[in-house]
């Protein structure tokens, strides 16, 4: 087992992977900036270093001061997280390099993925599902362009083969949009990623956003731990998820988890990873894999009863995953809300100081978060705060649980999102299950 683990990162996730280590019997060593002191994690963790000032720049994302902070602790292993560089090919070349342990797939399988185009022809040669496209970069020829987008058919959608999180992708309806919008995202690419590399798709009018979680040791193993349904979003950002996903075809759901499994092995996978897909109509169609633990992991934790963080740990110590396919028994359904420190109304961030607090609790409810009475939420990073899950047999179980359970959370001082959650649990459209992508918004666009 892995003796001593840095915890590149903030928040809630550091404080989970913490909690991980402890139940496993590793040190843990937290780095922090000077606005995160007062962090949670900080405090519970053996040893601490202060790794630079607020920006993120100069302390999160500063792969020099993480490297020096494992070297001076003697720490074994660096485990990313989430969202800073837990997705950064080089960081994790460079930890190896360095002598320490990555807590996560290889540097050459974060890069395959990291790119669209690349991840996409990977997909395609594991028998993955994937939405009709360009097959590969588009060039500068531009009858090539039009002929593609023509047996593609319209609408196409033109994405950076660099780009995430909602940026570089621009929709075209019409053939005398498509050039011009093709020069356009070409440009944002390289201004945003430093790669103007493009590509296209089919774009899909009303999907669902359905994922599907995997466990791989880099050994020839590999298992699925079911899927998630994270339609409910707003500028491609989730806001409320849950497992395993409604109303979805059995027979495509029990075909697109094996060919995620089968891809782990093609592609010599390792770590915990997550394959995310659009749903229509029945199909499946990839369009990236997260090669870290999510943010939305808890909600297959419990459906599973499997810590996702603990596999992690021990597949990072050269432990061969000893799960088995059969040996994952999938019961009940679970939700997740995101809370976060903004206005419901605006979504303006709203950092301050926690004034109150107090976290629900009962049968089948989790509270994922590092806030406690007195802590100071700084205006230098992701708004959000905690999760909330909730779990039970049933789905109507589970999402009345979690009516419960935003009620008697209380949070004084800041704004949350929290009323927001609220009225997405009572939602009659999301309690039928299965709502698209473009559900929240148009909500909040009526609603204006």
């Amino acid at each position: 087992m892995l003796e001593k683990v840095l915890i590149a990162n903030r928040g809630e996730i550091a404080l989970r992977i913490l909690r991980a280590c402890k139940e496993l019997g590793i040190r843990t060593v937290a780095v922090h900036s000077t606005a995160d002191r007062d962090l949670k994690h900080v405090k519970l963790a053996d040893e601490s270093v202060c790794i630079g000032p607020a920006s993120s720049m100069e302390s999160y994302l500063n792969i020099p001061a993480i490297i020096a902070a494992a070297e001076v602790t003697n720490a074994n292993a660096i485990h990313p997280g989430y969202g800073f560089l837990a997705e950064n090919a080089n960081f994790c070349e460079q930890v190896e390099k360095s002598g320490f342990i990555f807590i996560g797939p290889r540097p050459e399988t974060i890069r395959l993925m990291g790119d669209k185009v690349s991840a996409i022809d990977a997909m395609k040669a594991a028998g993955v599902p994937t939405v009709p496209g360009s097959g590969g970069p588009l060039g500068d020829n531009d009858e090539t362009n039009l002929q593609i987008a023509e047996r593609i058919g319209y609408p196409v959608i033109i994405k950076a083969a660099a780009g995430g999180g909602g940026r570089g992708m621009r929709v075209v309806h019409r053939e005398n949009q498509l050039l011009g919008s093709i020069n356009v995202t070409k440009s944002e690419a390289q201004a945003a990623f430093g790669d103007g590399t493009v590509y296209m798709e089919k774009f899909l009018e009303n999907p669902r956003h359905v994922e599907i979680q995997v466990l791989a040791d880099g050994k020839g193993h590999a298992i699925h731990l079911g899927d998630r349904d994270c339609s409910l979003q707003r500028r491609h950002q989730k806001v409320l998820e849950e497992a395993p996903a409604p109303n979805i075809d059995e027979k495509a759901r029990k075909q697109v988890q094996q060919a995620c499994v089968n891809a782990c092995k093609e592609i010599n996978y390792r770590g915990a990873g997550t394959f995310e897909f659009l749903y229509e109509d029945g199909g499946f169609y990839f369009i990236e894999m997260n090669t870290r633990v999510q943010v939305e992991h808890p909600v297959s934790e419990m459906i599973t009863g499997i810590d996702i963080i603990k596999e992690q740990l021990k597949i990072a110590a050269n432990i061969p995953l000893e799960l088995q396919q059969e040996d994952i028994r999938f019961h009940g359904h679970a939700f997740e809300c995101r809370i976060n420190a903004e206005d419901p109304v605006t979504f303006m961030p709203c950092p301050g100081e926690i004034k109150h607090f107090h976290p629900p609790g009962g049968l089948g409810v989790r509270w994922d978060s590092h806030l406690y009475a007195g802590y100071r939420i700084p205006p230098f990073y992701d708004s959000m705060i905690g999760k909330l899950i909730t779990f039970a047999d049933t789905r109507e179980t589970a999402l009345e649980r979690m009516r419960v359970a935003l009620d008697e959370l209380v949070i004084e001082g800041i704004r949350t999102n929290a009323p927001l959650q609220m009225r997405l649990v009572r939602d009659p459209e999301f309690k039928k299950g299965g709502v698209n992508i473009h559900y929240l918004e148009h909500k909040l666009a009526s609603e204006q």
